[in-house]
């Protein structure tokens, strides 16, 4: 309770007790689904300063019942009606354009009158512009906020939240930074990856540098692969034509998987502290060579009893080359990672959802144990947040057999009464606490982009057909040979989940 303390302590400090938060997109699904009930949390665990308004901005005309009802209607059913009503009572709608003077001046006049009416005083004018928008209107709002919403207070600070994507390729990216560079200052900008504010996301850099044992196990040495997957049940179903735009590749992995992975394959910061962290996954990145077509294979699920395929949705273009599963092998070319295949996959329609991080060590060497099966670590970033390791074992009884066994930390086993925050929650927390660690740095946007764009470009000007796969299944049939090139082994013979996770899997 004490940490929690410490929290509000430090929140309360950096703002001077006073903020206003103003959402732009929120008539959204982002706002209604993600950023709304985060700002709820928050305020009900009285982590946000002590004079707080939240502004929601959109196109959208929304009466106050249609805001209320869309800003409630994702929190728990039990949630106490009275914090609910308070919570409210901090929040108020807004209808105006992106690309207007006038609409955002009209928000200025409102921001004004409320910081008078709650008696905001120097240092207490602080403002967080969150964009839960498109990239198209990115700079048009950027823009507005800097020539008419800007707090007057120069004691006050004034922040600007970016959702991902950043741009669509490495032109474009540094096209969106330069522009948007002269508003914001990089101190002042925010880029959301929510997958940072995840907590198993957050427990690798502990994970990794606080245990003695396993530093010197974290290398090429003694690690033969590392894979990093995210798998989707569920498909592009209503949102085909905006996916479309996009695809597998630029939605998650060339952003959640990656800064993943960069967490996973980076060397020791020096400290702890933000820049510390995001020097060396920059440097890490730099390290990491483009991929090459070879190394990756495309999918595209296809209609399967009476789930559609992707092409069946009206809004995605007639033979769509849009890839919806995506394997990607990564090589680092440094000391540590030399030789070892970094694997990122993801997918729609798949078999079952789940995020993991999955370490296969080397194979034993020599005779004695020459035939039992590889060592894994495996972080289950989500559902049911885990950390376990695969060992072998000698099975109980008369028999000198071995067996996979396992040595298991399942949050919601290990720690009573355990409530992680959501990473919205956790992200929008970091915003007010001044803290960057866990967002992307304008650097790491150009590295990363170096390693994908040659190989989005050679997948679209080539015009390289998916694989089909059908939905609800584990990807392309190629999957599996694709895989089996870079060493990787299926560990699950003789291996059983304990059976609380069973039906997690």
């Amino acid at each position: 309770m004490s940490n929690v303390n410490d929290v509000r302590k430090k929140v309360n400090q950096q703002m001077n007790g006073g903020l206003t938060v103003v959402l732009f997109g929120a008539s959204g699904d982002l706002a209604k689904k993600k950023t709304f009930p985060a700002l709820f949390r928050l305020f009900k665990n009285k982590l946000l300063p002590t004079s707080t308004v939240i502004i929601g901005y959109a196109r959208s005309k929304l009466d106050h019942d249609g805001f209320v009802q869309r800003i409630t209607e994702n929190l728990s059913k039990e949630e106490d009606k009275k914090t609910v009503d308070d919570f409210v009572k901090i929040c108020s709608y807004v209808s105006g354009q992106y690309d207007q003077d006038e609409s955002f001046q009209h928000l200025q006049q409102v921001i004004g009158q409320s910081e008078d009416k709650r008696g905001m005083k120097q240092g207490q004018k602080n403002r967080i512009f969150y964009m839960a928008l498109p990239p198209s209107v990115f700079l048009d709002v950027a823009k507005g906020c800097r020539r008419n919403v800007i707090s007057p207070d120069d004691k006050s600070v004034n922040r600007v939240v970016i959702e991902k994507p950043f741009g669509k390729d490495l032109e474009s990216c540094n096209e969106l930074l330069s522009n948007l560079r002269v508003l914001f200052t990089e101190n002042d900008t925010y880029r959301i990856d929510h997958y940072l504010g995840k907590e198993m996301v957050k427990n690798i850099i502990p994970y990794r540098f606080s245990n003695a044992f396993i530093h010197p196990l974290w290398n090429n040495i003694h690690i033969d692969s590392v894979q990093i997957t995210l798998k989707e049940h569920f498909g592009t179903e209503g949102r085909g034509g905006y996916f479309d735009e996009f695809g597998i590749i630029r939605d998650v992995i060339q952003n959640h998987l990656l800064q993943t992975m960069s967490l996973v394959a980076m060397e020791r910061p020096i400290g702890r502290g933000a820049e510390a962290i995001r020097d060396e996954k920059v440097k890490v990145l730099r390290c990491v060579k483009p991929i090459k077509i070879e190394d990756t294979l495309i999918g595209q699920y296809v209609a399967n009893g009476d789930k559609p395929g992707y092409l069946d949705d009206d809004t995605v273009p007639k033979g769509s080359l849009c890839p919806t599963f995506a394997a990607m092998v990564l090589w680092i070319d440094n000391d540590r990672w030399d030789g070892v295949p970094f694997i990122l996959k993801a997918g729609k329609a798949l078999d079952k959802s789940k995020v993991e991080i999955r370490v296969q060590y080397k194979k034993v060497p020599g005779s004695l144990y020459g035939g039992v099966h590889r060592n894994e670590t495996v972080m289950r970033i989500q559902p049911s947040e885990a950390i376990y390791t695969k060992f072998n074992n000698k099975s109980p009884g008369l028999t000198d057999h071995t067996m996979v066994t396992e040595m298991n930390l399942t949050y919601k086993d290990r720690f009573e009464n355990l409530q992680i925050p959501d990473a919205y929650e956790s992200l929008i927390l970091d915003v007010m606490r001044s803290d960057h660690s866990n967002f992307v740095r304008d650097d790491e946007l150009d590295a990363a982009w170096r390693i994908f764009t040659p190989v989005l470009h050679q997948l679209e000007n080539e015009k390289i057909k998916p694989y089909p796969y059908k939905y609800g299944t584990r990807g392309p049939d190629k999957e599996s040979e694709f895989v089996k090139k870079y060493g990787i082994e299926q560990l699950m013979t003789g291996y059983t989940w304990p059976k609380q996770d069973v039906e997690q899997q």
